[in-house]
This record gives structure tokens, C-alpha cells and sequence, in this order.
């Protein structure tokens, strides 16, 4: 544990609390006038008063001084200035972003997607697709045109013509000329998320209606549906394909004779590093990456290694589109469980399209909670000030010389003038040259810049939204701050004030002694006869070295030694250890016998500076910082309210 989380281990820094807020508060003490209240001492005291070991900080007059000292620390940093240190701020703006997140979702929709996602990982939908392309940003005329398209298609399906031959005939995905719009089997997160929803909710051997993705409308079939597979390790050994036939013939009897090697007892990996020609795999003896269905580009090559078993796990040799290939098994795991996957399903999600889903719904409760006013007047006089040749490409929010200072979008008492739309415009605008006429793009566009300012809004506003945000900001901002300041004003110097060290040293030496001390040799083991045989090596002059070579042979360790300077008390000296150098008689302490050889005893007697350093150190912390807290109590004008804090007493004891 290093010195910033002890300092914080007082605070107990929780990302996640939820403590009930006092209705009401008193004064009950001052700094310089500055109040503080009972709710933060009653809320920080039963807080950490389980992890508080030393029993006199549990006593509420004893809690109360450090109370008081920590917050006169706190004081004196800002009096230091040391709030405007460029590396505090950034790392207290670090951790509140980190915190803040835990706020900037909607929990219940976050829970129901994972739920979703966990429930499709469980099977792999073997489907196929038409595609009618269509942007994002489309126009309604377009829309329409390409939904029609769809629905014409999907007639057709219903009136039994096939649908692979419909693929090749409508479909606007190139693929579909070759694979009849087959996609093979996938599972969640393998597909757009409209795409994927469409597969799940359509029957086996159905067809979807159209299904509207960022690429267009899609009629997806679903042939089948089975479990999944899990995730499987292989290694294999690949020779590929060429446009060159007697090459391929070659590679394909080539393959053959591989297989005979493995056969004949030769390491997989061994033939796999020498002869196969995947370059990313053969230097780690073929073994590739964990897959799952539908990761890999062939489905044929999927299939033989989900084949493979324990008792079988050796293929033959087969072939893909890629090449000739020998798959071993090494591993097949499972589907896990739903609390194994939760937390990685959480981050999928995070960085899929569905995570627009769980960002709607909270922009959309800030839209019912918040009072959103836009001025008609400054809005439509920014419209006009667009013109076509926005969709250049090259517009910049400068080109409007029209100052737009007056204020456009006001949430709450926040204030957005007409520049700051602008400027959004400019930071946006390539995904806008697709939506015309201008009149949309700018209302889209505004639109967004809403969201985006609620959202915003809702973040810098979150201390006065949740109490329990504030509380735990607020102790990790006074944490950071005491931190930079104990290094200041206690660490660093205990470190380079030399003179001042050894001072401290020479004037409490009493605190520095050793216990009497043994430089002694001490063989265990479990066993009664390896215990006496070492016994009767020892008695011979035999080195710990000689004796753990004579008796622990083979698989087994006989006898373990420990050798070195040891204190009088130390748990690591047996009982049987006495003020008589030599050996010692064997002795039994619980499940493990003991033999000794005490070559030297030292007599108890004084530390040297070097060998006690560290504890010095530590010590001349401790009083540096007593010293500094008297003289803050000088510095600053304290005043405690005793009747307050009598009560404060009486209700915590309740």
C-alpha cells in the first residue's frame, strides 16, 4: 500500500455510496469563521468507524481532534494555494470523469440490454439476407422508395418464389450475386444491432418484414437456430492456394503425407513450425487464437474444429476457399455464465450501436426533468444564414459574420448563445451534408446541439443532484489536496532534513534497542526420521547444504533449513531455542519436528541509525506532523460548539 492510499484509506473513497442525508444540520465548529456542520462529521465518523483498529480514535472527543486537525490540513492547502496546482486538477478532473459515469447512463435500460445480450449469446442463428441500400440521413422521398423496393421483394417471398434467387436478382450487398445472401451462422454483437434484433425475433424458416440498419432495409431469413457452440483453441497446419493448379496438387498430396507424419508420432507443433504456410500461427506450433462461431471466415473450417472431441482430436486433412488444413483440439470451453459474462457484455455494449439506446433514454428523462427554452427569433435568423454552399464541405462556423451573441437554447439557467450552435455546426457538419433541404439540417442539427448541452448540463450539475456524489467528490478533492500537502510539509522534508533526523535519533535512541539476538541454523520437517537423521548430521559438522542434498532426493523435500539473526520472541525461533550455543535436542511444536545449532547470541543493546532508518523515519513523521498541527491550532481561530457536540454524541450512541 503506498502513501496516497494509506492517506485515503481515512477517507474511504467509494464510488458507489448511498448515504441518507440529514434533514437537518448545525454548526458545530468553525475555522476563521468558515462553518462546518454535523451531518459531514455524524456521515465521515460512522463511515469509517469500523476501520478504525486503535481503539481511542473510536472515542467521539478523540475523533473530533482529528476531525479537527484534518480539516485545519485542508485549510492550510488552500491557503497554500495548492488547488491551482495544473496536476491536481487534472487528476481531480480524472477521477471525477471516472465517477461520473456511474451517473451519465440509464441503469435499468443498461441491465435489460445485457440481460438481452446474454440471452441471444445462447444461439446461433444460421440466416440469410436481401439488402436495399439506403443512408442514414436519407431523404423521406428516398426512404420510401427503398422500403417499397423491400416490400415488393417480400411479396414476392410470400408467393413462394426462393429466396436465394431473389438475393441474386434485388439484393444491393455485392456478396449476394455468389452467396445467395447466405450469411452463415452468427451469434450476438456479430451484426448491427437493428440487423441482429430482426434475426432473433424472426421465426425458423420465416422471413422477416424490413429491418431498417445505418445501411439500408434488410428481409432477413432465418434457415436455423442451435445452441451455441461456445468458444474452441486449435492448432493447425495450413498449406494454401494459388491460382497456380499444379501447385495446389502438389499442396493437396503434400497435406496428405503431413497427416502420416502426425500419424506416425511426430509433434503436431514440430511439423506445424516447419511446414505450415500460415505465417501468423506456425511459429507458435500452429496454435491459433479462442473463436467462436461465425468469427472465422470459413465456415467449413469452424465446423471441423467444433468437431474435434478428447478422444478424437486429430482431423483429417480437409479443404477450405483458403487452402489444405490438419486441426488439432487443445480446448473447448463452454458458454459461461451469465455473472462471468455480465461485465464483458457491459463493455460490448458500451461500444455498440445499441449503447445510442441507453444514451436516448437518459437524454429523454433530462428532456422531462429540465426546462428547455429555444428563441424562435435568434434560431430562424441563424437558418438563414446557411446556404448550399454548406454541403461543400468546407463551411466553417467563421464565414457567418453575424455575431449571434444573444442567447438561442436556455436549459434551466444555463445560457447558449447563437455562436455556440454554430460552432457545434462546425464540428458536425459531415455528418449533416447528406440531410437537406437546410431547413432540416439546421433543426437536426439543433436538436442534437440540445441533447448534447442537456447531457452536459445534467453532468456539471450532478454535486446538486445526488448527495452522495457530492459527498464522496468532496472527500476525495480535500483527500487529494492533503496528500500534496503532507508531501510538502511532512514527507519530503523527513526525507532530506538529515540533520534533523538524526537529532530525532540521538535524542530517543531508548526507542531503538534490539531484544537479545540469535544467529542460529533451524532444520523442520514433518517427519520424525528425516528430523534425526539431520540431527546426527548436524552432530558430524554437516553444512545445511550437505543435509538438504542427503535428504531430499527425488520428488520428495525432507527437511527445510532457515538460517540468520533472529530476536529473542521471534515466531520463526523454535521453543527449544536457550542461551547455550551448540545443538540443540529434536523437539515437536504442533504438526513439524525442529533441530537447531545456536552459533552466537548477542546480548539485547542499541539500534545503530542505519539498522533502524525506516522506523526513524516514521517516527520523525509523526512528530514533525503533531508539531505542525499545534502550530495550525495557533494559526487558526477555532471554535467548537461544546452543547452541539454533546448532542452529536448523544444521537451517534443511540
Amino acid at each position: 500500500m503506498n502513501l496516497r492510499q494509506l492517506l485515503f484509506s481515512f477517507l474511504v473513497v467509494a464510488t458507489a455510496l448511498s448515504q441518507a442525508q440529514e434533514t437537518s444540520k448545525k454548526v458545530l465548529f468553525t475555522i476563521n469563521d468558515a462553518p462546518y456542520y454535523t451531518d459531514e462529521f455524524k456521515r465521515v465518523y460512522n463511515k469509517n468507524i469500523d476501520l478504525v483498529k486503535d481503539e481511542s480514535q473510536k472515542d467521539l472527543n478523540q475523533y473530533l481532534n482529528l476531525y479537527l486537525g484534518y480539516k485545519l490540513k485542508i485549510n492550510k492547502a488552500y491557503q497554500l494555494g495548492l488547488q491551482d496546482n495544473p496536476k491536481y486538477i487534472t487528476e481531480l478532473n480524472s477521477y471525477r470523469t471516472q465517477l461520473a459515469k456511474n451517473y451519465l447512463t440509464d441503469v435499468n435500460v443498461t441491465n435489460e440490454l445485457v440481460r438481452e445480450a446474454y440471452d441471444r449469446s445462447l444461439k446461433e442463428i444460421n440466416g440469410s439476407h436481401i439488402l436495399f441500400l439506403l443512408g442514414e440521413n436519407a431523404m423521406p422521398a428516398d426512404t420510401l422508395k427503398a422500403y417499397n423496393k423491400a416490400i415488393a421483394v417480400l411479396k414476392k417471398i410470400e408467393a413462394g418464389e426462393d429466396f436465394g434467387s431473389l438475393a441474386m436478382q434485388f439484393s444491393e450487398d455485392p456478396s449476394a450475386k455468389e452467396n445467395k445472401g447466405d450469411l452463415g451462422y452468427f451469434s450476438v454483437f456479430r451484426m448491427v444491432y437493428p440487423f441482429e434484433s430482426g434475426a432473433y425475433k424472426t421465426p425458423v424458416g420465416k422471413v422477416s418484414d424490413p429491418v431498417r440498419s445505418r445501411f439500408g432495409y434488410h428481409l432477413i431469413k432465418v434457415n436455423s437456430v442451435r445452441d451455441n457452440r461456445g468458444e474452441v483453441v486449435v492448432s493447425h497446419i495450413m498449406l494454401t492456394k494459388s491460382d497456380d493448379k499444379e501447385a495446389n496438387k502438389k499442396n493437396e498430396a503434400r497435406i496428405q503425407e503431413l497427416y502420416q507424419k502426425v500419424q506416425q508420432g511426430e509433434a503436431f507443433e514440430e511439423v506445424a513450425k516447419q511446414f505450415s504456410e500460415d505465417k501468423s500461427s506456425a511459429d507458435k506450433g500452429g496454435r491459433l487464437a479462442p473463436f467462436s462461431a461465425g468469427q472465422l471466415s470459413s465456415e467449413v473450417f469452424e465446423n471441423v474444429a467444433f468437431g474435434l472431441t478428447k478422444e478424437a482430436p486429430l482431423s483429417k486433412p480437409f479443404e477450405t476457399d483458403f487452402g489444405w488444413h490438419i486441426v488439432k483440439l487443445s480446448e473447448k470451453n463452454p458458454v459461461k455464465s451469465f455473472d462471468e459474462m455480465a461485465a464483458d457484455l457491459q463493455i460490448k455494449i458500451s461500444r455498440d450501436e445499441r449503447s445510442r439506446l441507453i444514451q436516448n433514454s437518459l437524454t429523454d428523462q433530462l428532456r422531462k426533468k429540465y426546462k428547455i427554452t429555444k428563441d424562435k427569433k435568434v434560431y430562424t435568423a441563424i437558418e438563414k444564414s446557411f446556404n448550399k454552399e454548406f454541403y461543400n464541405g468546407l463551411w466553417t462556423s467563421n464565414a457567418v459574420k453575424t455575431p449571434f451573441t444573444e442567447t438561442v437554447l436556455t436549459i434551466n439557467s444555463a445560457k447558449k448563445s447563437g455562436r455556440d450552435f454554430l460552432n457545434f455546426v462546425q464540428l458536425n457538419q459531415k455528418t449533416a451534408l447528406d440531410i437537406k433541404p437546410l431547413a432540416t439540417m439546421v433543426s437536426v442539427l439543433f436538436e442534437q446541439f440540445t441533447d448534447e448541452e442537456l447531457n452536459k448540463f445534467y453532468n456539471e450539475n450532478l454535486e446538486a443532484e445526488f448527495p452522495e456524489f457530492a459527498n464522496v467528490m468532496s472527500e476525495y478533492r480535500d483527500g487529494l489536496l492533503l496528500f500534496d500537502l503532507m508531501e510538502k510539509e511532512i514527507w519530503e522534508k523527513s526525507k532530506t532534513d538529515t540533520i534533523g533526523l538524526q537529532a530525532f535519533y540521538d535524542k530517543n535512541k531508548a526507542n531503538y534497542q534490539w531484544n537479545k539476538r540469535y544467529d542460529v541454523l533451524v532444520v523442520s520437517s514433518t517427519k520424525e526420521d528425516f528430523i534425526k537423521k539431520a540431527h546426527k548430521m548436524l552432530k558430524k559438522g554437516k553444512s545445511a547444504s550437505e543435509i538438504k542434498e542427503a535428504l531430499n532426493t527425488g520428488k520428495e523435500i525432507g527437511v527445510i533449513e532457515k538460517e540468520g539473526l533472529f530476536e529473542e520472541g521471534s515466531t520463526l525461533l523454535p521453543k527449544n531455542i536457550s542461551d547455550k550455543k551448540g545443538l540443540t535436542r529434536v523437539t515437536k511444536e504442533g504438526d513439524y519436528y525442529f533441530v537447531s545449532v545456536v552459533k552466537d547470541i548477542i546480548p539485547a543493546g542499541q539500534k545503530t541509525f542505519e539498522e533502524c532508518e525506516g522506523k526513524v523515519i516514521n517516527d520523525y513523521q509523526q512528530y514533525l506532523e503533531e508539531n505542525w498541527v499545534s502550530n495550525l491550532k495557533k494559526e487558526f481561530t477555532i471554535k467548537v460548539d461544546q452543547d452541539v457536540f454533546e448532542s452529536v454524541k448523544a444521537e451517534i450512541k443511540k
